[in-house]
């Protein structure tokens, strides 16, 4: 394909309609057919990134190879296409303000006063363009976050438009709308997708598929009228069902020709409809496991997207082990000595969560206190490992004060302690170790048994680690530093040998998981999760 195709997912009626998943739905559609794609997130809030955003706020903060901190989407994009974001496949309005100033000081606009239009939407323009220009990608898949008639969202709806009119063919929008039930009159309403477009259409958009997100099956009769109302092609009106499943969404969209719509609308030949042959074996497994296994997430945040890649990860790896996942969330701050064995009560495996601050870290330290001396498999991740690591120290080692310098400075034994390079920097936004680093693996290991290999790369975000200094009385005493970062000797994994499954990774194993390729750290938790509930 000689010239990049843009395709720009807007929403309306109302927020967290699902737009990240049809945007990875469709990128996953036009990979099908050999199309090399790429997906990107302009988000409307201020903030820079989301790394210094309460997950209540806005759910996990996903982080990139190159060590950016972006929106959640971004792991649906990397879980349904397989394919590997970086910072330029996430913008916010605060970066796009931050890179105008920044010009604008050292003199680029040559004293000229600097405008909304047309200074910011250039900068926005030049951002959705550049991964085209710069990766030579076939079609760049752009979703803007927030609904339309948002304010802050205006700057992207214009740049939108004007690339619109600039692109021509090679330029498609899809909108997202609600189309509600109403119980008590036993209809289904369009006016809101109908009002939708209209404000769409009156900053000079004119959407060219509509996608109508329902709870109910909508007739031929209403798409028709969808389609009358809002000058769209009746063939691209497509609704979205609930599904049991989000990875079901690339089928749907796929039956209802969505992908063949899009190919129209940019001039490209439409060929033969893709099997999607591992896909499909992907969701029919899904479907025939019939026994389930019960997984605990101990962590603070009691809210679903807060843990999100873990969620899915944790769920990947039930499906390729045919069996369903029931993730049970156990609030670590409701966690105390005298409720332990309660809480974890019939629970086959317990994962302890990241996270960031004092709040809710003692009942990590009981859980993983519990689940040791119990022999129930854990995997600690980031903030989890380094509370297996205190509690070793407190209840194996006999230090009773052992601690983080995060939560405790004065701490005479800091098993755990700040990186040294990032002891001089005050600004909460760069004090920590971000993306893709190197670990080699102890050979004779579980995790190199579970790998199969030395040397692994794995995504980071923390700010402290293991100290090095008491390694040899870990080892010692039975919990192995396994897993270590070459050029920095720091401490990735932990295990502890002798029994069922017990590890923690100083690294996020989550952000690499994806529907074709599950996470061999996930699959081995899941695993011996099951073995545990036999027994």
């Amino acid at each position: 394909m000689a010239d990049t195709k843009y395709i720009f997912v807007t929403g309306g009626v109302v927020s967290s309609l699902g737009k990240g998943i049809i945007s990875a739905s469709i990128g996953k559609l036009l990979q099908s057919r050999g199309y090399n794609i790429t997906i990107q997130k302009f988000d409307p809030y201020i903030n820079i990134d989301p790394g210094t955003l309460n997950p209540y706020e806005h759910g996990e903060c996903y982080v990139t190879v190159d060590g950016m901190e972006t929106d959640l989407d971004l792991g649906h994009y990397e879980r349904f296409t397989g394919i590997q974001t970086t910072k330029a496949n996430s913008m916010t309005t605060g970066r796009i303000y931050k890179s105008v100033i920044d010009k604008e000081r050292r003199g680029d606009y040559l004293g000229k006063t600097i405008q909304v239009v047309p200074h910011i939407t250039d900068e926005i323009k030049r951002n959705i363009k550049l991964l085209g220009q710069k990766y030579h990608y076939d079609f760049v898949i752009t979703e803007i976050g927030g609904t339309i008639g948002d304010i802050e969202s205006a700057p992207f709806m214009e740049a939108i438009r004007q690339l619109k009119w600039e692109l021509g063919k090679r330029a498609v929008n899809i909108h997202l709308t609600y189309v509600p039930y109403l119980k008590a009159a036993g209809e289904l309403k369009t006016k809101p997708t109908q009002h939708s477009v209209k404000e769409l259409q009156s900053i000079g958009i004119q959407p060219d598929i509509l996608v109508l997100r329902t709870e109910k099956h909508l007739s031929n009769d209403v798409r028709k009228k969808v389609a009358a109302f809002c000058n769209v092609d009746l063939d691209c009106v497509v609704q979205c069902e609930d599904l049991p499943s989000i990875y079901e969404v690339p089928i749907d969209m796929q039956q209802q020709r969505l992908d063949e719509a899009i190919l129209r609308k940019t001039g490209e030949p439409i060929g033969a409809t893709p099997e999607l042959g591992p896909w499909r074996e992907f969701i029919n497994r899904r479907k025939k496991a019939k026994d389930s296994v019960n997984i605990g997430l101990v962590g603070k945040y009691d809210l679903q997207d807060a843990y999100k890649s873990i969620r899915e990860s944790l769920s990947h790896a039930g499906t390729y082990n045919d069996y369903k996942v029931n993730i049970n969330f156990l609030n670590s701050e409701e966690i105390t000595e005298a409720n332990v064995a309660e809480k974890l009560a019939h629970q086959d495996g317990i994962v302890i969560c990241p996270g960031f601050g004092q709040r809710g870290i003692e009942g990590k330290i009981i859980a993983a206190h519990y689940t040791r001396t119990h022999d129930i498999p854990t995997f600690g991740i980031c903030l989890g490992m380094q509370m297996m690591v205190i509690e070793f120290a407190r209840n194996v080692l006999g230090y009773a004060d052992a601690n983080s310098r995060e939560m405790d400075e004065k701490t005479p034994h800091n098993v755990i302690d700040i990186m040294e390079e990032q002891k001089n920097i005050s600004n909460m936004g760069g004090t920590m170790r971000l993306g893709a680093y190197e670990c080699v693996l102890k050979q004779g290991s579980r995790v190199f048994d579970i790998y199969k290999r030395e040397n692994i790369q794995e995504r980071h975000r923390h700010r402290y680690e293991f100290n090095n200094e008491f390694q040899t009385e870990f080892e010692k005493h039975g919990m192995m530093c396994v897993g270590k970062n070459p050029e920095s000797d720091l401490v990735e994994i932990v295990e502890i040998p002798g029994l069922k499954w017990y590890i923690g990774t100083q690294y996020h194993p989550e952000y690499q998981s994806t529907v074709l390729k599950p996470h061999p750290l996930f699959l081995d938790f899941i695993k011996k999760a099951i073995e545990n509930k036999k027994k």
